[in-house]
């Protein structure tokens, strides 16, 4: 295929095209027009359409999720004010993940070495503890170690190793994550 051996060819189904078409009016509406507090309607209003969403998680309203049967929000997670999802694969945040405003998780590209740009896709993982800062990139295939931390407007296309601090075009770890009061 010319790219990354993490990325696999979708083709999406008639089926996928009508789940998201009607996700796309509830989501406009019920789930965008909800008042900010009122975390736990929008879990329920993603587990309907296929979420795994666990307890205490945040979604925001100006969240854009494009397919919520391909997301998994542990418990305490967030994704924050006016994040872009795009999940055409899977986006897997972790306990206490926070994802914060602005940022943009993409899990598709196409296969620019073929005429026909097949749609090539490959899942996000942000583990445990993990906190990706304001407008962050976070491309296909990328895991996202736990406790690491992204600097703002950083871009993402490898993974980030855990408790670690990483900034940067491409981001790069450039230092371990200490918390204060914490014991080895």
């Amino acid at each position: 295929m010319g790219l990354s051996d993490n990325y696999h060819v979708k083709r999406l189904s008639l089926k996928n095209k009508i789940a998201r078409l009607l996700w796309y009016f509830v989501s406009s509406t019920f789930f965008r027009l909800s008042p900010i507090p009122l975390h736990g309607w929008r879990r329920f209003i993603l587990r309907l359409f296929g979420a795994s969403v666990g307890s205490g998680a945040h979604p925001y309203p100006s969240a854009n999720i494009w397919a919520p049967w391909n997301l998994i929000m542990e418990e305490n997670s967030c994704l924050s004010h006016g994040v872009n999802c795009y999940n055409v694969a899977t986006v897997s945040l972790g306990k206490n993940v926070t994802v914060s405003q602005f940022c943009h998780l993409c899990t598709a590209t196409h296969d620019y070495t073929d005429l026909q740009m097949p749609l090539l896709v490959a899942s996000i993982r942000i583990d445990d503890y993990a906190w990706v800062t304001a407008d962050v990139f976070v491309g296909p295939g990328v895991v996202i170690g736990e406790g690491a931390v992204v600097n703002a407007r950083s871009c993402v296309f490898s993974d980030i190793d855990p408790w670690t601090v990483a900034r940067g075009y491409p981001a790069k770890s450039y230092r371990k994550r200490i918390l204060k009061g914490v014991k080895d």
